[in-house]
């Protein structure tokens, strides 16, 4: 079954749209609070795409993610008695009582961890504001997590160019796939 290509080249459409930028901004934005997608997905095609705008790509992604994180932040401080009994029916709930007992163990520092992993950053704005972390520390560690992740994407997709969405083209269905089972293989172990 051949799906990665198709959206592949879906993707890459939308990374060449007049608008890419804002739904770079808006993706990232609401994907530190509450949307399962990463901006990553959109960031690495249009890196490729225009490889010159690549550093200017990663600002609009950190900055908006950065912004949607103290969203999160404020739905933890203002909404988590609300919210808890739905997260607990989620797939997020193990991620946030993990944000809890990192947040104890590590502090600010597991902001940056979970801005620059592919760990739910989400989760970590949520969890920051509900265990009502200082808010500039968090802001700090936000920028430097999310900045040292989208640039190094950023910069990584801009170097490989047209030559690196060429090979992608020619091996997305092996990866894809071999994320999907990567995938399996995580969540079976958690």
């Amino acid at each position: 079954m051949k799906i990665f290509g198709f959206l592949y080249r879906k993707t890459l459409a939308w990374a060449r749209h007049k608008n890419a930028s804002w739904f770079l901004a808006g993706l990232s934005f609401i994907e530190s609070s509450f949307f399962p997608i990463p901006p990553d997905v959109m960031l690495a095609p249009m890196c490729m795409a225009t490889p010159n705008k690549w550093r200017r790509l990663a600002f609009i992604t950190t900055v908006s993610s950065v912004l949607g994180g103290v969203l999160g932040y404020l739905i933890g401080a203002w909404m988590l008695d609300m919210i808890l009994p739905w997260l607990q029916t989620t797939s997020y709930w193990s991620s946030y009582q993990l944000a809890e007992q990192w947040f104890v163990k590590y502090g600010v520092w597991a902001v940056f961890i979970a801005g620059f992993s592919p760990i739910p950053y989400k989760v970590f704005t949520v969890a920051a504001g509900g265990l009502s972390m200082a808010i500039v520390p968090f802001v700090l560690a936000s920028i430097l997590g999310r900045a040292s992740r989208f640039y190094l994407v950023a910069g990584l997709m801009a170097y490989g160019g047209p030559k690196m969405e060429t090979v992608l083209h020619t091996y997305i269905e092996r990866i894809g796939w071999a994320c999907v089972v990567l995938f399996v293989i995580v969540i079976l172990i958690v």
